[in-house]
């Protein structure tokens, strides 16, 4: 634990540790429906969006170090049962029930929806108070944001393909 890591962040302390596990709680949940979702997936341009959801899983990973390694910085320490993500998350992430691709890539958006708001709730609490957690909720809520996006283009593409199957079927 560094004592510095302490004494620069004038906040609640205790509350930021809660806000930190339960965010990287929400990580590895995101990261396992990410991962487990593109090995199930069904459905129009999986082949284009498997690898790319892949990829959202390895960034969520890199969030789940970053958060660590900043619970640890401030003396905490990190949610060590699994069996306690879902108790600590906000964020739901459900089972891939359903393997269709837009099923699968509805579900990581409410994801990425619930995770933005993490962020930006932290990013909120820290801002001019903890330099360092303020700038890692902020980094990683602009990677939320693009996964939002991402995610969002692809429903949208895949609604397009479809209007434009129909057309050309009737």
């Amino acid at each position: 634990m560094g004592k510095e890591a302490i004494n620069v962040a004038s906040v609640d302390v205790n509350r930021l540790l809660e806000m930190l596990n339960a965010a990287l709680s929400e990580e590895w949940l995101a990261y396992y429906q990410y991962w487990i979702g593109a090995r199930l997936m069904e459905g129009p341009m999986r082949s284009e969006v498997e690898p790319e959801l892949l990829l959202h899983a390895t960034q969520e990973l890199g969030h789940a170090v970053l958060v660590v390694d900043r619970i640890i910085q401030l003396g905490g320490t990190p949610v060590i049962n699994p069996e306690n993500w879902t108790k600590l998350a906000r964020c739901t992430y459900d089972e891939p029930a359903d393997p269709y691709i837009e099923v699968i890539l509805e579900q990581n958006l409410k994801g990425e929806r619930c995770a933005i708001q993490r962020y930006k709730d932290i990013a909120d609490f820290t801002n001019g108070k903890d330099h360092s957690t303020h700038q890692m909720a902020v980094t990683i809520l602009n990677e939320e944001l693009e996964h939002e996006n991402d995610i969002e283009d692809w429903l949208t593409d895949i609604k397009r393909m479809k209007d434009e199957f129909r057309k050309i079927r009737f």
